[in-house]
């Protein structure tokens, strides 16, 4: 990270721009307000959502690229639910709207699961291929079914939906912004690690990600497991999408999923693609996004030097973490050579004879 921010720094000079003025943006940003620490937060939770169901996915051996189509069609189905049930009562209507939501992600996330398991299609070109068929979806219902039709009357024509019904938005926890969405996030992640680590269908799953040929051998259906755990993390991306509408935007607008179905991925790997390690990571990554809009707006630097300086932490954080990996494992190949080269050597030496 040091190396990244050592990077961002020499391009912010080239802009003209104190570097340590830029930096200190982002942490007054995150950290000198309620308003920043709620942001952060609110930021991470689709992360973390959409980062529980890439360590399903990554458990299984699969790639799910395919969290923004997912976001998509999660917020699709709770902008339709919530407004066509809009007379029901708050404690029915977002638990429905929620289930809703993961059930139309899961959906998404199942057609290319399905299509890995029978007919091998790799998942990676079906949920990149489905993201842009979501997004073109979304465009034609909100400039159509679903659009606004205050926006209508108004000769506006706002790619926006209409305002949700107030029952179904989720409970503020703080006079700032902060949602119920961000408790839930958590609690699924632990619910996550007991259903990887404590359940026949988690460690079937995990099976199947070390070694297919073995789980074969012993019996696992390999495609099903992998077509599961493709759905489970379509479910949770969607779940992302609902909580992004009903808990912050309160409609559907364009753009909804702002980036998290790829930085969600990112935020995974940086936990070691561990359930509770993802918390953590997708507070970082959301504190990095809630600081970096503070510093563009501080120093006056374009967006895309943003981005740039953003991809370098990522690059750098996720890259040295691997190479970090690698070379432990390196260390215990050789440390097992040394001790195997040890063994066979002692076993090799003539014993000295007893003589009475």
């Amino acid at each position: 990270m040091g190396a990244a921010l050592l990077i961002g720094a020499v391009l912010l000079l080239l802009m003209g721009v104190n570097p340590i003025e830029a930096y200190a943006s982002i942490i007054t940003g995150v950290f000198g307000s309620k308003f920043g620490l709620a942001q952060s937060i609110i930021k991470a939770t689709p992360l973390l959502l959409v980062g529980l169901g890439i360590c399903i996915a990554f458990r299984a051996s699969v790639i799910n690229i395919g969290g923004e189509g997912q976001i998509i069609l999660g917020a699709l189905m709770a902008t339709w639910f919530s407004l066509q049930f809009r007379t029901w009562p708050g404690l029915l209507l977002i638990p429905a709207t929620l289930i809703m939501g993961f059930l139309a992600g899961a959906a998404w996330g199942f057609v290319p699961g399905i299509l890995k398991a029978r007919m091998g299609v790799n998942e990676i070109l079906s949920t990149v291929m489905l993201n842009a068929i979501a997004l073109q979806l979304m465009n034609l219902l909100l400039r159509g079914p679903l659009m606004d039709p205050a926006g209508v009357t108004a000769g506006t024509f706002l790619a926006q939906s209409e305002r949700f019904p107030e029952a179904v938005w989720l409970p503020r926890l703080t006079e700032t912004s902060l949602h119920a969405g961000a408790i839930l996030a958590v609690l699924l992640a632990f619910v996550v690690y007991i259903f990887l680590w404590r359940t026949s269908i988690g460690y079937r799953i995990r099976a199947v990600g070390l070694s297919p040929d073995a789980s074969r051998y012993a019996g696992i259906p390999v495609p099903f497991y992998q077509a599961l755990a493709l759905t489970l993390a379509g479910g949770f991306a969607g779940l992302a999408g609902v909580v992004e509408v009903i808990g912050v935007q309160h409609r559907l607008l364009e753009g909804i999923t702002s980036g998290y179905g790829f930085t969600g991925i990112v935020a995974a790997l940086f936990g070691g693609l561990h359930p509770l390690g993802t918390i953590p990571a997708s507070w970082l990554f959301g504190a990095l996004l809630v600081g970096a809009d503070k510093m563009q707006r501080a120093v006056q630097v374009p967006s895309a030097l943003i981005d740039t300086i953003l991809g370098l932490v990522v690059m750098f954080m996720v890259g040295s973490q691997m190479l970090s990996r690698k070379w432990a494992r390196r260390r215990q190949v050789s440390a097992e050579a040394a001790r195997a080269e040890v063994a066979q050597g002692a076993a090799g030496q003539p014993t000295a004879e007893v003589t009475p």
